[in-house]
């Protein structure tokens, strides 16, 4: 009797567990299908990196994925008249799979409209030679105009906007686009210092990117100067897979029109062995070879033959810190031979124009952290004007072609 006893105590014992083990099973699987979120768009598509028969897209997804664009021609056909072409995201043969996609277009044609649609559909599973996919997400042209950019041409003029040092203040940077007269620029510049360092993704977009996407920058092309703030903090080392560039390299140059322009990355504005950086910086010698590209980047024939040379750098050759110098010996001696007509910087947080002098055959415009530069070059004038927040003209200055 004490064993049948001690059996059926036992029986309803693990009859007990198995409901248990059942109902953990159950509520973490409830759990895991809770948090894991159905795949989207986290920050929607930007161009980067646009010349006259290229350009990069890019956008961020919550969860892994392959990722493409489909190309259409600025017609009168609805986007879904045909199958569009599809362009995917991919390296030495594959598709990507990850969170931040980047499609590179190719192939196109100078000063043309092109209207475009993103896709990304979810990696759930590779296992050996199987993957398992699930939902695809995509950008909307259903009763709705499909996203476009037009590729830079030979233009009579060429109108731009810059703006920089907004180290996060997106109601400051707002305001300056309200006053940039936006949808007459072929392009706006990002002339450094956006934010006050890069932590993670989400804090950078929310910092200044979304505000341009939701502004511009899924159709107008942006040209980033990286500045010395974008430097700093462990998420500075992924900035070069957010901001693409015709050259591969965070220093670059591109052509619209008659206009000719080189974007340099001026590093940072202390020396490389200052406490700030950690041992983690080696910025003197990535400016001298830069400086051996620039010197190459001068002898261009696009550059040579453009009616405007302009260069963009986020820290000017003046001020006596570090990077400053560094930029005064290795970059300004070729930018004299070269013929350049202007700088246009930033860094200093205050309005200056230094005139040209012996040491720096150009001008420098200074652009402080609270204003813009409103650009406008055609065939018998470069006009840089200098606006407030309220529009009012601080500053202006003429360039000859």
């Amino acid at each position: 009797m004490l064993n049948l006893n001690l059996f059926i105590v036992l029986k309803k014992y693990y009859s007990l567990l198995l409901l248990c083990s059942v109902l953990t099973l159950l509520f973490i699987t409830a759990v895991n299908g809770q948090t894991q979120s159905p795949i989207t768009i986290t920050h929607q598509p930007y161009i980067q990196g646009l010349t006259g028969t290229s350009v990069s897209v890019i956008w961020t997804t919550n969860r892994p994925a392959i990722a493409w664009v489909e190309l259409a021609p600025d017609d009168s056909s609805h986007f879904y008249r045909v199958e569009r072409p599809r362009f995917f995201a991919t390296n030495y043969g594959f598709k990507n799979v990850g969170t931040v996609h980047q499609v590179n277009l190719e192939g196109l044609t100078p000063g043309t409209t092109y209207r475009y649609r993103v896709y990304s559909t979810e990696v759930l599973k590779h296992v050996g030679v199987n993957v398992d996919y699930g939902r695809t997400v995509a950008t909307g042209v259903y009763q709705k105009a499909p996203l476009q950019f037009k590729t830079l041409g030979n233009s009579a003029s060429t109108k731009f906007a810059v703006i920089n040092d907004i180290h996060g203040r997106n109601e400051v940077m707002q305001t300056l686009l309200d006053q940039s007269n936006l949808p007459a620029m072929d392009f706006i510049v990002f002339n450094g210092d956006m934010a006050n360092s890069l932590l993670s993704e989400d804090q950078m977009f929310q910092d200044f990117m979304d505000t341009a996407i939701k502004r511009f920058a899924s159709e107008k092309p942006m040209y980033y100067a990286r500045g010395n703030h974008e430097t700093r903090g462990p998420f500075a080392v992924s900035y070069p897979a957010y901001f693409p560039t015709p050259t591969g390299k965070l220093y670059y140059q591109f052509r619209q029109g008659d206009a000719a322009f080189i974007v340099l990355d001026c590093g940072e504005d202390k020396p490389d062995s200052d406490m700030e950086y950690s041992g983690i910086v080696d910025m003197d010698n990535y400016r001298t070879q830069q400086a051996k590209w620039l010197a190459k980047a001068v002898e261009d024939p696009a550059f040579i033959s453009a009616r405007y040379k302009v260069v963009i750098c986020h820290m000017p050759p003046f001020g006596g810190w570090h990077g400053e110098l560094e930029i005064l010996e290795k970059f300004v001696p070729i930018l004299n031979k070269a013929g350049v007509q202007i700088m246009l910087s930033g860094h200093l947080h205050k309005h200056i124009i230094q005139k040209a002098n012996n040491q720096v055959h150009f001008p420098i415009i200074v652009n402080s952290n609270n204003n813009l530069i409103q650009v406008d070059l055609n065939p018998s004038r470069g006009l840089f004007k200098v606006l407030d927040q309220q529009g009012k003209t601080v500053d202006e200055v003429l360039v000859k072609p």
